[in-house]
């Protein structure tokens, strides 16, 4: 056993090494035993790269004779068996002598990439409130590769957070939809009437309710404002009408929707009275 990344361990350390270390780091786990013949080809081949990862994972080996309690725990039924530990849990896990380039894309599984290391730091950098740098490394991530999604989801929420909902929905753009990158973009949507006059256009309804137009635009300002009741109300009075602004009404309902998330109470009564409108 040789390098720094390297430890044999008993049962008692276990807890401490492994599973409270791998919180910071990914740890692998090599269960192994003397008189075991493939065990004696991939340990060192494990060794080698832990050493070549250079702290990008931690190596730890155990002897199953030595360690038959811990070895039972984790369900080791042939050796060499080998584990990896992400964030106090297991995360992966194979068993016998794979050859190297096996063992390496299954490292990539486990182990951080550079992209993912950049965005580590950037999210470091928002929180000590250095926006610039978190931006500088989350746009060369996306120019490596433009449809990341955690990359560009982490930029459209920085902007957001800046009130730039248009170079947030440009950051989503390339992404397929899943359901954070919804959520952001009816965040977007949302949020991009955020300063608008409520008292001036509550006024303004009042002296004319049939206008749809600056109904809409409460609604909108209203839901700016996280005020969501209020606007689902404007948006269904407007649904309900039936006419050429249904579908830019129904639009910022189902946006409110995915703020909101499927099992709200107002997703639930709202969508449900839509649907009525609608079907």
């Amino acid at each position: 056993m040789s390098g720094e990344h390297v430890k044999e361990i008993n049962a008692p350390d276990f807890a401490q090494v492994v599973v409270q270390r791998s919180h910071d780091v990914p740890v692998v786990v090599d269960f192994w035993a003397e008189w075991c013949g493939p065990c004696r080809t991939l340990g060192p081949l494990l060794e080698k790269l832990a050493d070549e990862y250079a702290g990008a994972f931690e190596l730890v080996k155990v002897d199953v004779d030595a360690n038959q309690a811990l070895a039972q725990q984790f369900g080791v039924q042939g050796i060499p068996f080998v584990m990896a530990f992400k964030g106090g849990q297991p995360a992966n896990e194979f068993t016998g002598a794979l050859p190297e380039a096996q063992v390496r894309a299954w490292l990539d599984t486990v182990v951080p990439s550079r992209l993912d290391l950049a965005i580590d730091e950037a999210r470091t950098a928002m929180l000590d409130g250095n926006d610039a740098r978190a931006e500088e490394l989350l746009r060369a991530v996306l120019e490596e590769k433009m449809d990341h999604e955690e990359a560009a989801t982490a930029l459209a929420s920085l902007y957001l957070a800046q009130g730039d909902n248009s170079r947030a929905l440009d950051a989503l753009a390339p992404l397929a939809p899943t359901a954070e990158v919804e959520r952001l973009r009816a965040t977007a949507r949302l949020t991009g009437s955020d300063g608008e006059d409520v008292a001036a256009l509550s006024a303004a309804l009042e002296a004319d309710p049939e206008d749809d137009s600056t109904r809409l635009d409460l609604g909108r300002a209203l839901a700016a404002q996280a005020e969501f009741e209020p606007a689902l109300d404007h948006f269904l009075a407007v649904a309900r009408k039936k006419n050429q602004r249904l579908d830019e009404a129904r639009s910022a309902m189902v946006d409110i929707f995915e703020v909101l998330g499927p099992d709200h109470p107002l997703s639930l009564t709202y969508r449900r009275q839509l649907a009525s409108v609608l079907y």
